[in-house]
């Protein structure tokens, strides 16, 4: 506290205040207490707020660091032990985490000094989701600027925390694949080793089998490759770090439900938007080898839906605000999730497109449903 002189108006080092008070709210309980006026307390602030999603998504990481060790070793076709599968995934995993807190606290950090304004807790999130959407061969230096990219434009230039109308994380992974598709995308992309290591072994993940069922049923060439939806429920299989295992997922979506972080309208209605469109595709599908013949409830496991539904499509700054709001805005990101699934056979995922496809109409979406409301009010009040 006695430096706090040199941080404040008129010091020496008045422009780093904010990385001043920064270290102060993470070190030390800054001495601010109430003085005057009525105030609402409440334990549940921000930051805990933030360490909650954290929280909750720490058993998909688990399970994910496990996942690329297995992965990983599989492809080799060597047999290795629970703790050997962890190291592994750890060596692939750490790295991104390191490089997207430092590429993205250096932003965080750098705009907070400019603007003179304090630094906000919501990259702790956004930083801990990044990797967890991306695959774990990603190369390093795609990764910093894709974080860049998603911090700066799809934060920064909004205004920051609070401010931005696409999710963050969600901004940087659509710049990794439009700008590297190759590097996200692809067989070849979800274990550390290639496949020249044994010309056999299978990489594909379960949407890319199913997009090429060519004639064949397309659930019997799913079990085929190893995936059936008990599989596809647990996460054993290629695909990006924290996306593979929707059980995992889940208890982290019941803990967000539970601390009343995530909003049950949105998860809800998301799931039920992928169920009903995946039914009416089965009903329109010509025969069982065609995409469209996919059970409906397959969807839910598969790719990055459950991960989507859970932690992204419920972000409270880029989600809709209103409850009604929140059943339109969810139904629609189920919905267009798999209708680019199916409709689009260059691009066998959809739920990162639906999702920022109706981050920018969620205000649009408020703002009809609170117009509604006002009529309805005035109409009953002219009576």
């Amino acid at each position: 506290m006695k430096l706090k002189k040199h941080f404040e108006q008129g010091g020496k080092l008045e422009r780093l205040y904010p990385v001043y008070e920064m270290l102060l709210g993470m070190l030390l309980i800054p001495p601010m207490p109430t003085r005057s006026g009525a105030h609402i307390r409440d334990h549940y602030d921000i930051k805990r707020m933030m360490v909650s999603v954290i929280i909750a998504g720490v058993p998909a990481l688990i399970f994910g660091t496990y996942n690329a060790g297995y992965q990983h070793y599989l492809s080799a076709g060597v047999y290795a032990s629970v703790m050997d599968c962890f190291i592994k995934g750890a060596w692939l995993v750490v790295p991104i985490f390191i490089v997207v807190y430092a590429v993205g606290g250096f932003w965080e950090v750098l705009f907070a000094v400019v603007r003179r304004h304090d630094i906000a807790e919501g990259f702790l999130v956004t930083g801990f989701l990044i990797p967890l959407i991306v695959p774990p061969t990603i190369p390093l230096w795609q990764v910093a600027i894709g974080t860049s990219f998603g911090i700066i434009i799809g934060k920064e230039v909004f205004g920051g925390t609070g401010m931005n109308v696409f999710n963050p994380a969600l901004v940087t992974r659509a710049f990794i694949f439009f700008a590297y598709p190759s590097s996200i995308s692809g067989n070849e992309v979800w274990t550390s080793v290639g496949s020249k290591v044994v010309d056999t072994y299978t990489m594909a993940t379960p949407l890319a089998v199913a997009t090429s069922a060519g004639g064949s049923d397309v659930v019997k060439l799913l079990a085929d490759n190893g995936y059936t939806f008990s599989s596809m429920f647990f996460g054993l299989e290629p695909g990006s770090i924290g996306e593979t295992s929707a059980f995992m997922i889940l208890l982290g979506g019941v803990f967000l439900l539970l601390n009343g972080v995530a909003s049950w309208r949105i998860i809800l209605s998301v799931f039920a938007g992928g169920y009903l469109t995946a039914l009416l595709f089965n009903f329109a599908a010509p025969g069982a080898g065609h995409p469209f013949a996919l059970p409906a409830h397959y969807h839910l496991v598969m790719g990055g839906f459950a991960f989507g539904a859970v932690f992204m499509a419920t972000d409270p700054v880029s989600a809709s605000a209103t409850n009604t709001g929140k059943y339109i805005y969810g139904f629609m990101i189920g919905a267009l999730a798999i209708l680019v699934r199916l409709v689009n056979p260059a691009y066998p995922e959809g739920i990162m497109l639906a999702i920022l496809f109706m981050n920018a109409f969620a205000p649009l979406i408020d703002s009809v449903v609170i117009w509604g409301s006002v009529r309805r009010r005035q109409k009953r009040a002219s009576k």
